[in-house]
């Protein structure tokens, strides 16, 4: 025991000692947590369009004057034939091209339909998925609001939907991303400050004289395992002010399940950072390590896209990512406010793992190197 208190002495006075690499490690996410969710919006908006209105009537004014007060387009282009609006498209002067065709007006009137055409950039898929669907959804509604004022709705019997968003009635998307975000900063200053550490230490020799002690293997890892959970606590609990002081985030759920859940996080993203440091003889190498399994951890753990779409050998592969079974925790902890019993085989996944990877840094670790 006294080894190991000595050892984690020795760890916080180096983590301590240099006053810059401490406020880097906390302000960097800060930061990064500040602008983030402010960039990483899922709606779409300023969608550029060009308008083609070969009818010229105020029914086809009323549509455009619609579109364009939505808030999600910008005219672009008015363009007098359908050639034109499709060369702004071609140009990247426009994301879509809506043709109003002739006698719209009057064929409304008369036949109680009439089809309007939209070309749509599919270059960025997201863009124009959403794009498409803000459009038909304000023709549609333009569509309803035309047949109540010339009343030509027969009286027939009508079936609607009320919806209600349970957890996140205003579709907030801050609430959503802000968790997952603070989850990447957290597994991204852990796992790497945790390899780095042993790495720099390989190359100074330092290394060396731990090895010629009697110090035990697992005694040394988790000298160097506590700075840094200590460390990703702190992180952590900056993460959740800054998201109730600036994006009014309050967990519905129990500190302690939060807290009890990083720990076992950190637990095992402590053992991923070591085990990379023990398959690397530079920073260089640790580097580069930590960045492949970093970024897959980004884009595969459910941070912007659901883990459920993925097909069946992707979602096999994620279930070991240790992020996506914290992504999962938070998530309904904050939202709805979650217990113990509702994420227990989240927080098993992430213990089993950490147990594996810790295990297998001991091994691997050699004195003698």
């Amino acid at each position: 025991m006294k080894t190991l208190v000595f050892l984690l002495e020795k760890e916080f006075r180096q983590l301590l000692r240099s006053k810059q690499l401490l406020g880097m490690l906390l302000l960097a996410p800060l930061i990064q947590l500040i602008l983030l969710p402010l960039a990483a919006d899922y709606s779409v908006k300023n969608i550029s369009i060009a308008m083609v209105d070969n009818d010229h009537s105020t029914t086809s004014r009323r549509l455009i004057e619609k579109i364009v007060s939505s808030g999600y387009f910008k005219l672009r282009e008015y363009s007098a034939s359908f050639t034109q609006g499709l060369k702004a498209v071609e140009e990247d002067r426009a994301d879509l091209a809506l043709q109003i065709p002739v006698h719209f007006e009057r064929d409304l009137v008369r036949e109680d339909r009439k089809q309007v055409f939209v070309a749509i950039n599919a270059i960025e898929g997201t863009k124009a998925n959403l794009g498409g669907a803000y459009l038909s959804s304000i023709i549609s509604d333009f569509n309803e609001d035309i047949r109540a004022q010339w009343q030509v709705v027969t009286p027939t019997t009508q079936v609607t939907v009320a919806t209600s968003n349970w957890y996140n009635p205003l579709l907030n998307f801050h609430l959503y991303m802000v968790p997952a975000i603070l989850v990447t900063l957290v597994t991204a200053m852990v796992a790497m400050q945790s390899a780095f550490n042993i790495v720099q230490e390989k190359e100074s020799g330092t290394i060396e004289q731990i090895n010629v002690t009697p110090i035990k293997k697992h005694i040394f890892i988790i000298g160097k395992m506590v700075p840094f959970m200590v460390l990703g606590i702190v992180l952590f609990t900056m993460g959740l002010l800054v998201g109730w002081i600036l994006y009014g985030i309050v967990p519905l759920g129990s500190l302690w399940v939060l807290y009890g859940s990083l720990i076992v996080y950190l637990f095992s993203m402590l053992g991923l950072g070591l085990l990379v440091a023990t398959y690397s003889g530079t920073q260089q190498q640790a580097m580069s390590l930590c960045f492949f399994f970093i970024n897959i951890f980004n884009m595969m753990s459910g941070v912007f896209t659901s883990v459920d779409s993925m097909p069946d050998w992707a979602r096999a592969i994620v279930a070991t990512f240790p992020p996506s079974h914290f992504i999962k925790i938070m998530r309904p902890v904050v939202l709805k406010g979650s217990g113990f019993s509702d994420i227990l085989p989240e927080i098993l996944w992430m213990l089993a793992l950490g147990v594996a990877l810790n295990a297998w840094a001991v091994l691997n670790y050699r004195k003698t190197t």
